[in-house]
């Protein structure tokens, strides 16, 4: 069927849009002439024994919807059961569905657009080859041949699709940006003059994140610094009682997760944020969104050559292998004791922040493939 490119209806189901930060990019996509967004949420996502709930934050120039959600917190089984009402009244052109290939809620979705003509796509963070049972595999398999584009978070999700038979156009987008005036370097006047050199980290206390070689990293510092550890998970007492064992159990603070909106004054509150994330069998780190709201603040960053990392940081920051503390060590060093090091870092991670990784950028990229798939259906 051939369609015009004008006001090229999207509807995208995205359960991550819960979140009042994220909806950002769908007020940028909204601000697109051509495209006419519908976006379908549930009222809250259930993750790790809570509730994300809707957040309705950034709701200009496009529909936001809430629709129901079955067996909501089954990443690969929650699904839409009245989703087909919307489909059928909405005709889109184009069903972006913001969800890995193999759940079933992609399958779905994927199913509602071929009843009534739209093409499809999907996104994907898998950065690791692996294969699942079926159903799964047989619903991946359909959502693979019945995609008219992909968009993978990260390099490495292309040579997976790939691995995994998918033929297709495949384009490679972070799933959300920051938005540059909130996540905004301190002015002079509001910088916290503390005189010790803060170290942060911000993410899930599970080992494969690595914080345990951040504590022995530190170590070795001179006395004036303090370290930050914000998050929670089942590595918490682990590295509570490695902090004490080292003897800096009174110099690193182990702090409760924050809310997205307090988040700006918390990296401005430190010197550099540390990622010093290590590779699983199962896991690897497959974008480091912090590494993006440290540097869009004018935070230095160090990171692991964990997945992702090194393509995020680029030349803006520091990286340093897998698992060597004492690289890391020497890398902390380093900025403690050059400061114009700090001034330097901190405005080439803004800069990259603002060339690569603002919502507006994320947006124009993905209202891309929106038009690419539009002129292949001409």
């Amino acid at each position: 069927m051939k369609r015009s490119a004008k006001h090229i209806k999207v509807l995208m189901i995205s359960k991550a849009c819960v979140r009042g930060s994220y909806q950002k990019k769908l007020e940028e996509l909204g601000t697109f002439d051509d495209v006419q967004l519908t976006v379908i949420v549930p009222p809250y996502w259930a993750e790790r024994g809570g509730r994300i709930h809707l957040e309705r934050a950034h709701t200009q120039g496009y529909e936001l919807l809430t629709e129901k959600m079955a067996l909501n917190g089954h990443f690969h089984l929650s699904f839409y059961p009245n989703l087909g009402a919307h489909v059928r009244r909405l005709q889109p052109h184009i069903m972006h569905i913001d969800e890995e290939p193999y759940n079933l809620a992609t399958f779905q979705a994927m199913r509602m657009a071929q009843s009534v003509g739209a093409r499809a796509l999907f996104f994907t963070w898998q950065n690791l080859l692996r294969h699942y049972p079926f159903p799964f595999s047989w619903m991946e398999g359909y959502n693979y041949r019945h995609a008219a584009h992909a968009i993978a978070g990260n390099v490495e999700g292309v040579g997976v699709l790939r691995s995994k038979g998918y033929q297709g156009p495949v384009s490679v987008i972070p799933q959300f940006g920051v938005d540059p005036e909130t996540y905004r370097p301190a002015q002079v006047l509001d910088q916290n003059e503390s005189p010790h050199f803060r170290i942060g980290y911000v993410g899930r206390l599970v080992e494969e994140k690595g914080v345990d070689l951040l504590l022995r990293a530190v170590v070795g510092l001179r006395e004036d610094w303090l370290l930050s550890v914000l998050g929670g998970g089942p590595f918490k007492s682990q590295l509570r009682r490695q902090a004490r064992e080292l003897g800096i159990g009174d110099r690193v603070r182990f702090e409760a997760s924050l809310p997205s909106a307090e988040m700006p004054s918390h990296y401005k509150g430190l010197d550099v944020l540390v990622l010093p994330s290590r590779t699983r069998r199962h896991w690897k780190e497959q974008f480091g969104r912090v590494l993006i709201e440290a540097m869009s603040c004018g935070i230095p960053v160090i990171g692991s050559n964990s997945g992702e990392i090194p393509q995020v940081i680029g030349d803006a920051g520091l990286i340093f292998p897998e698992e060597d503390w004492g690289a890391l060590q020497a890398h902390v060093k380093h900025l403690m004791d050059h400061e114009q090091a700090r001034r330097s870092w901190a405005e080439k991670g803004r800069q990259r922040v603002m060339e690569e990784y603002t919502q507006r950028h994320i947006a124009a990229a993905t209202r891309s493939v929106y038009l690419a798939i539009m002129r292949r259906d001409d």
